[in-house]
């Protein structure tokens, strides 16, 4: 991913109406500013730069960016902090964390402040633009291993978090074994085209799947299919 400085313009082919608003949050100007022109040149709308929690909270209450690019050290505070601070001015705005550290702690941290995805900042320029159309449509985007353990920790959560019987938690509504199939692979950040491809179904097929299982366990949209497969260890 090229990151040499210069600042970010929206693409001249893509009308506003066409665009994802994106707002990047990292505290290395140089590092910012060529994320920032890359994704205007693919089209997206560069709405605006911060480099820590306070400026991130302020900017998105005035441009309200349908994604949140967000680094984790920040001059302030972190991206964990960041992302719940931005979430409560800005609430349907998605954050996908892009961040040099694949620690344990912050991909949780981060998560658990309502991060709908987690990059290294090793993927390249491609992954990146992918992802970003991903996280805007309402998929959850991870780096290879990085999902599995999210899922792992919150399969040991709910394992271990009674409910108010002292019994363990909740199980999960009856599904097929199709869909739970496809809800794993959901959580995992998959599209429905590559989940179609994994498990030799036609992209319909995979939808019926998805809008079926949404019904079940009366939920709006994938983000929080991922976040219910999540919370309850589908893996």
């Amino acid at each position: 991913m090229g990151v040499p400085g210069g600042q970010a313009r929206d693409g001249d082919e893509v009308s506003v109406a066409e665009q994802v608003t994106v707002m990047v949050v990292d505290d290395h100007p140089i590092w910012r500013d060529g994320v920032a022109r890359d994704l205007a040149e693919a089209g997206f709308g560069v709405v605006a730069t911060a480099d820590g929690v306070g400026t991130a909270a302020r900017r998105a209450t005035a441009v309200q960016p349908a994604v949140v690019l967000m680094d984790m050290q920040l001059t302030d505070g972190n991206g964990a902090q960041a992302t719940a601070a931005v979430l409560a001015v800005s609430p349907q705005s998605r954050v996908l964390v892009l961040s040099a550290s694949a620690e344990r702690e912050d991909v949780l941290d981060a998560i658990k402040a309502g991060a709908t995805g987690y990059l290294v900042k090793s993927a390249s320029a491609a992954e990146l633009v992918a992802a970003v159309h991903a996280t805007a449509a309402g998929q959850a985007v991870f780096t290879p291993g990085l999902a599995g353990l999210v899922l792992g920790e919150y399969r040991r959560i709910a394992g271990a978090a009674p409910d108010a019987t002292g019994e363990s938690a909740t199980p999960v509504p009856r599904l097929t074994d199709r869909e739970t199939e496809v809800l794993r692979l959901v959580a995992k950040g998959l599209s429905a085209k590559q989940i179609a491809t994994r498990l030799a179904l036609s992209h319909r097929t995979v939808e019926n799947h998805v809008q079926a299982t949404l019904r079940k366990l009366q939920l709006a949209n994938r983000v929080e299919l991922a976040r219910y497969a999540m919370e309850h260890g589908l893996e």
